[in-house]
């Protein structure tokens, strides 16, 4: 199984591959404009999320705010896990995701750390302590959240910079003092990092 997807061709041989992961409630066309703004030449794949809440689109399942399903985000995880294998980028592969979006991608990462070269993790939520991990090491990492963000709380953003930075990834973090929307000076500290992680 996949997932329904949208797909541009890189306009350079060995261009980025670009991996576009929508929060809940969002669809692949969330992102597709900022991709291609942000790697014109990147190859560009922004992924629907399989499963509904309410009729919100995401990519595994909770059963309350914050409270995941585990045994569900495991298999979802390996299913984004297969996908992304599938693609078989030529150049780096670098996800960006946002809310649940940058969950699925950050579990993913934890759980096969060879697969994505760089990462963007907008207002990520891993309310567990993830186990040291080896080979994430030189891999590229932002994360980006709100100092007074409801659905992220500061101090477990704050848990899992330090988790990648432990890991040995090259992590910088991007805070504004607002909630769980995106600010302009947030999408600037992500232009900045797509730019130097395709590198």
């Amino acid at each position: 199984m996949t997932y329904i997807f949208k797909e541009k061709p890189a306009t350079e041989a060995e261009a980025p591959t670009f991996v576009l992961l929508h929060g809940t409630g969002g669809d692949e066309n969330q992102f597709f404009g900022l991709g291609e703004q942000l790697l014109p030449e990147a190859r560009l794949v922004a992924p629907r999320g399989d499963v509904s809440e309410g009729g919100a689109l995401r990519f595994f399942r909770r059963t309350g705010e914050g409270v995941y399903d585990m045994d569900d985000l495991r298999l979802r995880t390996e299913k984004m896990a297969d996908f992304l294998k599938g693609l078989e980028a030529d150049g780096p592969l670098i996800g960006l995701g946002y809310s649940n979006g940058a969950n699925i991608l950050a579990a993913v990462m934890i759980a096969h750390p060879e697969l994505v070269d760089a990462a963007v993790l907008m207002h990520p939520l891993i309310p567990w302590t993830p186990g040291d991990v080896a080979g994430l090491s030189g891999r590229k990492v932002l994360i980006t959240a709100g100092r007074r963000d409801p659905i992220c709380p500061a101090p477990k953003t704050e848990a899992l910079i330090s988790w990648f930075s432990a890991q040995g990834a090259a992590t910088e973090a991007f805070w504004h003092e607002g909630g769980h929307e995106i600010v302009p000076g947030e999408l600037n500290a992500v232009a900045r990092f797509v730019s130097f992680a395709q590198s």
